[in-house]
């Protein structure tokens, strides 16, 4: 079998996780590697087994190089997705898809134009029991929906002295933890629910208005205690955590916290949607369990298991009830649906993976929510 030849632009966390999801699709090989500098590209390419490495001109200059994924610094998506297009490669790109509106749509447009594949990795989505909230909308287990609460709690960025490209705005840009996990929180939101979020009124707060940035990179530091003199004040414009108050296209309403200071937190989604008839509730720290809420019978805790989903869940469930799946499956998964448009060479017309109008939209959703906040006003999206 002649297998579909993949490049990954990027080595920070979230590359060698793309790295990992690829290599468990049976028609995929990641042949190449690029990083910021040559000699970083060889030593990540070693110690992950790749064969190539190079700049990102030298991969796009491999004619057997089909699929780009880009999985480099949000400054960064907007040229480099643009680029990967006009040298005819398949794009998947990390979110956000850009840095502003302008971008996004530009490389809408050109996506389009090229009718190449192109994909946003909102691989929440993927999580089974995810789909199996929004098979349960579909086919009206729900009702109307009537509320949405979510939340996105993590504590990476808890101590004044945590520091990450993320809250430098001309790398990441004007909003962080909205931008960074909020879209993630969105996108499922009206993905799982069918709604539009047509309003939204935020508020956001930087509790850590001055961080101490390392003057050297923190590896340097390894087994050492750090002294004040190893650090730098650096102002911070960013939000810390915001809340927002939503309303939808049925006319009901919802509110959504996303903080990156939340201590114990690690990584925490959680969506609880009320229905007419019922209501759901999942967590992503505990991703194997659906809680279904009755008012006039008991409430149940549905368990991901093939045999007791529905068969659109069902057909993102490698493994038996039991046999816990979490969010390295989420990638394999969303990575199994886009190459199959890979493997037929273009976009679909109605792909089931998350787009680049996908990616479009969310930025467009956070950045009314940055809008609101600056303006302390409900602002129309």
């Amino acid at each position: 079998m002649s297998k579909i030849k993949v490049a990954v632009v990027g080595t920070g966390f979230i590359g060698p996780a793309h790295i990992e999801a690829l290599r468990r699709l049976p028609n995929v090989e990641v042949t190449a590697l690029c990083e910021a500098t040559p000699e970083l590209a060889r030593e990540k390419a070693n110690l992950l087994g790749i064969e190539r490495s190079g700049n990102f001109e030298e991969i796009l200059a491999m004619s057997d190089i089909q699929s780009i994924h880009i999985c480099t610094p949000n400054f960064l998506h907007f040229p480099q997705a643009k680029a990967a297009l006009l040298a005819g490669k398949h794009v998947i790109c990390e979110k956000p898809l850009s840095k502003d509106l302008k971008e996004a749509e530009e490389l809408v447009t050109l996506a389009k134009e090229t009718g190449l594949v192109n994909a946003v990795h909102f691989n929440l989505r993927y999580y089974p029991l995810v789909r199996q909230m929004k098979t349960m909308r579909e086919k009206g287990d729900i009702g109307e929906i009537y509320s949405v609460i979510g939340s996105y709690l993590q504590d990476w960025l808890f101590y004044a002295t945590d520091y990450n490209w993320r809250l430098e705005p001309d790398k990441s840009g004007d909003s962080r933890a909205i931008a960074d996990i909020g879209s993630h929180l969105m996108d499922m939101l009206e993905y799982i629910t069918g709604l539009k979020t047509v309003e939204v009124f935020a508020d956001f707060n930087t509790v850590h208005k001055t961080r101490k940035k390392p003057l050297k990179p923190v590896e340097t530091y390894s087994g050492k205690m750090l002294t004040p003199e190893d650090y730098a004040d650096v102002p911070i414009t960013t939000e810390d955590h915001a809340n927002v108050l939503l309303r939808f296209s049925n006319g009901n309403r919802g509110s959504i916290v996303v903080s990156q200071v939340a201590a114990g937190r690690k990584n925490q989604l959680k969506l609880e949607i009320s229905g007419a008839s019922k209501a759901v509730a999942w967590n992503s720290e505990s991703p194997n369990e659906l809680w279904i809420g009755n008012r006039d019978a008991a409430n149940q805790q549905l368990m991901r298991d093939p045999s007791l989903a529905y068969p659109e869940a069902r057909g993102i469930m490698s493994f038996p009830g039991g046999h816990n799946e979490g969010f390295p499956d989420t990638s394999k998964q969303l990575f199994k649906e886009v190459y199959q448009a890979i493997a037929e060479g273009k976009q679909p017309a109605n792909p089931g993976y998350p787009t680049f109008a996908d990616g479009y939209r969310e930025l467009l959703i956070c950045e009314k929510i940055l809008e609101s906040h600056r303006a302390q006003k409900w602002i129309k999206i």
